[in-house]
């Protein structure tokens, strides 16, 4: 059997609570370690997160640390392309643990299924034992937070889709499409996947492989990250010519019936009442959703949060999403400095 060589590059910036815990899944995988090569790109981080690396490096050859002095993520995906020496390249996040098998599974089926990028599904853990930790854990991987991102919320087999967490690719996918676009410090996998699929490329979901992925261990935190993913999708859609997804607009419209229904209900008593139906229906579904949640984790206040839990994702994505409308029609810059 042709053992393929693995390169894994992984952007890291302040992950010292979690990289360990990364680092250590993968030295326990399946793959044989001299077929692997572990490129851990640190956008100088302020904390721990180098040395942790270094302490690893030291011990296991095959891991090496890499710099990125522009600090955000699509820089690191490059300068570890530019590394990478293997005839695969996985991506991986630090934020992550992954199963035994995990490179084992992906590298066998991104061959069986003759595809160009291949991944697996999250399973969305909260950061903290909180209830607001719970909270934006389950909303992070529920339909009605998230939509129809299979790779999200689950998928029953193995199917064809538009992106995947990560990604594992064939080294020859990336002399077709190019690399990662500098201009996206967030959503770069997905225009770099819909150039991908433009050009013919097949992406397949691989149900059975799960990656262990830890949510944001704050509301902040999270509405930060929905607002930058809504903020970047215009761009996305700009450079792809169009949108990937239909679900992408869920967010803004529901930010826009929020904003005109709430002024136009002020006149109209019909409106007003369509208004406060939307309005019920949206606090039934999310107490209906925390509900399930405070049984499993019997917090009964992951209930009460859920509602400002989706609130907060939809309304950040979508005000996000509106602002990335005028700065693409604008012409402005998008440069905003984010690593995480």
């Amino acid at each position: 059997m042709n053992v393929r060589t693995v390169s894994i590059i992984c952007p890291l910036f302040n992950e010292e609570k979690f990289i360990e815990r990364c680092i250590l899944s993968i030295l326990e995988q399946d793959y044989p370690q001299d077929k692997l090569e572990v490129l851990l790109i640190d956008g100088r981080s302020t904390d721990h997160t180098a040395d942790i690396v270094r302490r690893y490096a030291e011990k296991h050859p095959f891991i090496k640390l890499l710099d990125n002095p522009e600090r955000v993520v699509p820089y690191a995906l490059n300068k570890g392309l530019e590394a990478a020496t293997g005839e695969v390249i996985m991506r991986i996040d630090g934020h992550c643990t992954y199963p035994t098998n995990y490179i084992s599974e992906l590298v066998r089926y991104l061959y069986e299924l003759d595809a160009d990028n291949v991944g697996g599904v999250w399973n969305t853990q909260p950061a903290k034992d909180t209830a607001v930790c719970h909270a934006i854990a389950l909303a992070s991987s529920h339909p009605f937070g998230v939509g129809g991102s299979m790779h999200k919320i689950g998928a029953s087999k193995i199917m064809e889709t538009d992106t995947v967490p990560f990604g594992c690719y064939k080294r020859e996918v990336f002399e077709k499409t190019g690399r990662f676009d500098t201009d996206l410090v967030r959503n770069q996998d997905d225009e770099f996947n819909g150039r991908l699929q433009n050009l013919g490329g097949k992406i397949f979901l691989i149900p059975q492989v799960i990656i262990n992925y830890t949510a944001r261990d704050s509301i902040r935190k999270m509405r930060h990250m929905y607002y930058q993913y809504g903020l970047y999708k215009p761009l996305v859609n700009k450079k792809l010519g169009s949108p990937a997804t239909i679900r992408q607009f869920f967010p803004l419209l529901f930010l826009l019936c929020l904003f005109f229904g709430g002024i136009i209900s002020i006149f109209s008593p019909f409106v007003l009442k369509m208004y406060v139906a939307m309005l019920l229906l949206y606090l039934v579904i999310s107490l209906v959703v925390g509900a399930m949640g405070a049984i499993r984790t019997r917090r009964f206040a992951v209930m009460l949060i859920m509602p400002y839990i989706f609130l907060n994702i939809h309304l950040s994505y979508g005000f996000g999403y509106l602002r990335g409308i005028f700065k693409v029609l604008g012409g402005k810059s998008f440069n905003v400095k984010s690593n995480r």
